[in-house]
């Protein structure tokens, strides 16, 4: 096996997206954590890579399997790195042990099997250990508990590594007889364990630490207990995945007369069946059971041939830390994968309706209706006749003073004053509808903590939303048609103000031709005079009304141009504070979920040739 490489100077970025360089099986760099309890330190050293270089063991080429196992493996890293500010370290706990413990593993002897031998009460495994190992090492007898401790017995040296990690005394380490048939088994650790059913809870924590950390385990029951609740429901049950690295064995057979021992093995099987494990018959992966008499030897030699093969193999470890990281990722898929789910992404619909409430809110469209009646009021101005103008003026002379009084009388000023406010929170209303709308569509079928990380993400970036919609709509300008902005005159207004100056001259001059007549000092024509009055009467209004109605095309576009522009800043605004923020954490889900289907892939399928 490949030691994990432990490498601190490649650091990803926990930005919106977590960037990483692959070394080895990629180092990762974090934060230092309040190490509160044993899960997060766990967590902690999985991700930062720490502990992963044994240094005990050299380091041959990597199986198929192997390398599959260490993408899986540095998959696992990224995915607890990525999502470390997202999920709770409980959460993750479990990834970062077994991140933990296969870096510990890989970087021991992979030369050695560590195999555990476990069972229940008066089930024989002291008495199985002891034949296996040729040599009386593990007591027996009708005491009970008779195993206090775990015993280990190797069979070939440098396994010191492996054992101080089973955290197995030197007093309690044992070699087995020196005979033909110890040969075969170079390379196995065998270790004995108490009773998982011990009454001393001393006893059960040992069996349940040494478990997490051996490569493969020898459960053996009796025609008795074979069926005890205890043992599928704490153990096998939860071990299903683990298949190809279990044996169950069925002891003191000599006991069962006849064609019983069948019986009992069949049962033995339909019970391992609805644990959910999977029997390695016809070749198949997955846990071997049989029958057999420590005390008597029957079927001993049979084990011990599969337990030499099995050694033989090096690749327990391999499946075993394949069966862990299966176990985790099993347990992770709630948190990654969202069944029905279209896509990580925000929809084009979901943008263009919380752009559209953006623009509602800052009033992007009566900024555009002011606009163009602003533009078309100041053309009428530039265009209109001279006794308009001055009618208009004196109009808004008097108006404020009107206005004024009206309020005065009416009792309208309090009311008037509180239109801001309440036009205020109408608008933060609406923007945060708007917010909510748009993170719900974008978090529609997401996992529950990352939908969750995308409403909070939302929700932070429109916290000053409102603030800056009206900053926008103030600092415009005549984008938005504030008073005392005037828009640009049209550019026909020269040849506009030329036709009513021709028209009001032609009604002053008509008009004192006629008051010379009158006053007799002009000769009598009653017609030339009257005809150019009524001709500058009557074309005043003409040229307003014409300039009227050539001022509607430009005055729209000017009033769609100042909508455009106040809607496309507020939604840039919404953008850079809410979309892009939710953008990125949905672009962090869809790496992490890539990830996540890179673990949970399962990698080559470990081939057994177990019989």
């Amino acid at each position: 096996m490949t030691a994990v490489t432990d490498r601190t100077d490649d650091r990803w970025d926990d930005g919106f997206i977590a960037r990483s360089r692959r070394v080895g099986v990629g180092g990762i760099d974090v934060e230092d954590g309040d190490g509160g309890d044993e899960g997060d330190d766990a967590l902690l050293r999985a991700v930062s890579g720490a502990g992963s270089d044994g240094g005990k063991a050299p380091s041959p080429p990597l199986s198929p399997e192997g390398q599959a196992l260490r993408t899986r493996l540095e998959a696992l890293r990224q995915l607890v790195g990525l999502s470390r500010t997202r999920l709770d370290g409980k959460t993750l706990a479990e990834a970062g042990r077994v991140l933990d413990e296969a870096a510990a593993r890989r970087g021991l002897s992979p030369q050695h099997t560590v195999v555990a031998i476990a069972g229940a009460t008066g089930s024989g495994k002291s008495t199985l250990f002891n034949s296996l190992a040729g040599v009386q090492i593990s007591e027996t007898g009708l005491r009970r508990p008779t195993t206090a401790a775990p015993i280990a017995c190797s069979w070939s040296d440098g396994a010191a590594g492996l054992l101080d990690r089973l955290e197995i005394p030197g007093r309690l380490r044992r070699r087995p007889r020196e005979t033909s048939e110890a040969g075969a088994l170079r390379g196995m650790v065998l270790v004995d364990l108490p009773d998982l059913d011990s009454a001393v809870r001393a006893h059960r924590d040992h069996v349940d630490r040494v478990l997490a950390l051996v490569d493969a385990v020898v459960w053996v029951v009796d025609p008795e207990k074979y069926a005890d609740a205890v043992l599928h429901e704490r153990y096998l049950r939860p071990l299903a995945g683990h298949a190809e690295v279990t044996f169950v064995v069925l002891n003191q057979v000599d006991r069962l007369p006849g064609e019983s021992a069948d019986l009992v093995l069949d049962d033995l099987r339909r019970l391992l069946d609805d644990d959910g494990i999977a029997l390695g018959e016809h070749d198949e992966p997955g846990a071997t059971v049989l029958g057999l008499s420590a005390l008597t030897g029957e079927g001993v030699g049979e084990l011990r041939d599969l337990l030499a093969q099995f050694t033989q193999e090096k690749g327990a470890a391999t499946r075993r830390i394949c069966a862990d990281v299966d176990r985790a990722a099993v347990r992770l898929r709630p948190l990654y994968v969202a069944d029905g789910h279209p896509g990580p992404e925000i929809g084009e619909a979901a943008r263009a309706e919380f752009e559209d409430q953006l623009a509602e809110a800052v009033g992007a469209y009566a900024a555009g209706l002011a606009a163009e009646r602003a533009w078309r009021r100041n053309a009428g101005k530039a265009c209109g006749t001279p006794w308009l103008r001055l009618w208009r003026w004196y109009e808004n002379r008097r108006a404020p003073r009107t206005l004024a009084a009206l309020a005065v009388i009416g009792g309208r000023g309090s009311a008037a004053a509180q239109a801001p406010d309440e036009e205020e929170v109408t608008a933060r209303q609406r923007v945060e509808q708007a917010v909510r709308a748009v993170a719900d569509a974008a978090a529609d079928g997401l996992p529950d903590p990352w939908a969750q990380a995308v409403r909070e993400t939302a929700v932070r970036g429109a916290e000053q939303l409102p603030e800056a919609l009206d900053e926008i709509a103030v600092t415009l300008g005549p984008a938005v048609a504030v008073p005392g902005a005037k828009p640009p005159r049209p550019a026909w207004w020269p040849a506009a103000v030329l036709a009513q100056a021709a028209m009001t001259l032609l009604q002053v001059y008509g008009g004192l031709w006629l008051v010379g007549q009158i006053a007799g000092v002009l000769e009598p024509r009653l017609m030339p005079p009257v005809l150019l009055m009524v001709a500058g009467i009557v074309g005043g209004p003409l040229v307003e009304w014409t300039c009227s109605i050539a001022a509607r095309g430009p005055a729209r576009r000017y009033g769609q141009d100042a909508e455009r522009r106040l809607r496309q800043a507020a939604a840039g605004c919404g953008r850079a504070r809410v979309l892009e923020p939710v953008a990125a954490e949905l672009l962090r889900y869809r790496e992490v979920r890539e990830q996540y289907a890179t673990v949970s892939a399962g990698g080559t399928k470990l081939s057994t040739t177990r019989e």
